[in-house]
């Protein structure tokens, strides 16, 4: 754990498996989120709205355009923070929100990581092909340093970057493979896909798997985003199909049993 900055003791909960959860289904379900910079030449706060998606361990991604202040404000003083989470229908402080304190960096155009976090970011966010390639937007990936969750009322922990970041070989291999099954999946799998989505409670069809990490899979539909958990995390690439055959099976018995 880390230190509690500015907060009282009392306040928070001791961070447990089911905070890290919520907090990592928050950073992968987000389509949208309001970063916090410093002004360049004044320093005050500026929050803006940005587009989000998540690189393969985890890291916010965001595709600005080099004339936004917010970006101007990034290459003067990369310190921001991020907050992440949709409210829904009541009390908008009701529902769970992450803010994440992050150190921006700039992709490098043509860098693996930048090919890799353009895939990935593309895929979540498809209609931002319109101008991705527009020569003033650049990706810049979030380095969480910690974060605060908020599940609800009375439910507040600190979390580190280890229990927002992946590591392992795991990632690395998993995000080398991941656009084949992807793909794969859409084409020739359409059905298995709309099976994990009534698994996770939704009813609509046409769904479309959106991304693959080792602690789950990312479905889209239009607007709609669902997370889907892996029952563990995976250990190796080679572990994703038998992890989606069986998944797959495991949706289509429930089906049975509620047909």
């Amino acid at each position: 754990m880390t230190d509690k900055p500015d907060t009282p003791g009392n306040v928070l909960r001791e961070t447990d498996a089911e905070a890290v959860g919520l907090a990592r289904a928050l950073m992968r379900s987000a389509r949208f989120g309001a970063i916090a910079v410093l002004e360049a030449g004044t320093g005050m706060p500026m929050a803006s709205r940005v587009g989000v998606a998540t690189d393969a361990d985890g890291a916010p991604l965001v595709l600005i355009s080099g004339l936004a202040a917010h970006t101007r404000a990034l290459a003067a003083d990369p310190r921001c923070s991020i907050l992440l989470g949709e409210p829904g229908k009541g009390d908008p402080l009701a529902h769970p929100r992450l803010t994440m304190f992050c150190q921006a960096g700039r992709l490098e155009a043509g860098s693996a990581g930048d090919d890799r976090a353009r895939r990935r970011y593309l895929n979540r966010n498809p209609k931002a092909k319109l101008y991705a390639a527009l020569p003033d937007f650049s990706l810049f990936r979030l380095e969480p340093e910690r974060a605060s969750l908020n599940g609800g009322f009375g439910k507040a922990y600190l979390l580190t970057r280890q229990d927002l970041v992946l590591s392992g070989p795991a990632v690395a291999e998993l995000a080398a493979a991941e656009q084949r099954a992807i793909d794969h999946m859409n084409a020739d799998h359409a059905d298995a896909v709309d099976a994990y989505a009534r698994r996770a409670g939704a009813t609509a069809t046409g769904w479309k798997l959106a991304g693959i990490d080792v602690d789950g899979f990312d479905l889209q539909r239009g607007d709609e985003v669902l997370r889907v958990p892996f029952p563990a995390p995976l250990a190796s690439a080679s572990s994703l199909r038998p992890v989606l055959v069986a998944m797959a099976a495991a949706a289509r018995a429930a089906d049975r049993q509620q047909g």
